[in-house]
């Protein structure tokens, strides 16, 4: 006899919480590595090689009583541009937002250009323009010298 039962695994509701939801395959851990989420001591759902019929497979974190600031989400939006941030609340889905790419990056990534001021001065804050947000790229704004999505380093 054929067992057509559906079989479900039961992952416990945020009380409070972030849900980032449509992460591309792949990256989930850059996502966990990026946010610092590997320190983290409060409760953490991760999912890879979901199902989706948005994506075709996806990835989700879910983080108890952890909500993101903006420069986090500008983190989360250079690995994973088709991220979802949900805020929950006391169960409650409060925010849903999109990330989106930010034209400025400062302080999070490093300049490839080992003559950099940024990599010979410890004291100066790296500072990136975004000049493709489609392919990626980053252009230093004290060297110039441009970084693709392959070279770009994360401090």
């Amino acid at each position: 006899m054929e067992n057509n039962k559906r079989k479900e695994l039961q992952v416990s509701a945020l009380e409070n919480g972030t849900v980032i939801d449509h992460i591309p395959q792949g990256v989930v851990q850059q996502v966990l590595k990026i946010l610092g989420l590997e320190e983290c001591m409060e409760p953490i759902y991760m999912g890879a090689n979901l199902e989706s019929k948005k994506m075709g497979r996806k990835g989700i974190i879910k983080v108890a009583n952890r909500f993101f600031k903006p420069e986090e989400l500008n983190k989360i939006a250079l690995i994973a541009p088709t991220a979802t941030i949900i805020e929950i609340r006391e169960y409650d889905v409060k925010a849903k937002t999109q990330v989106s790419i930010p034209d400025e990056i400062h302080h999070f990534v490093k300049c490839f250009n080992p003559k950099c001021i940024t990599n010979v001065d410890h004291d100066v804050i790296t500072k990136f323009y975004v000049i493709d947000k489609e392919d990626l790229k980053l252009r230093c704004h004290y060297c110039e010298k441009i970084t693709g999505k392959k070279n770009i380093e994360y401090k």
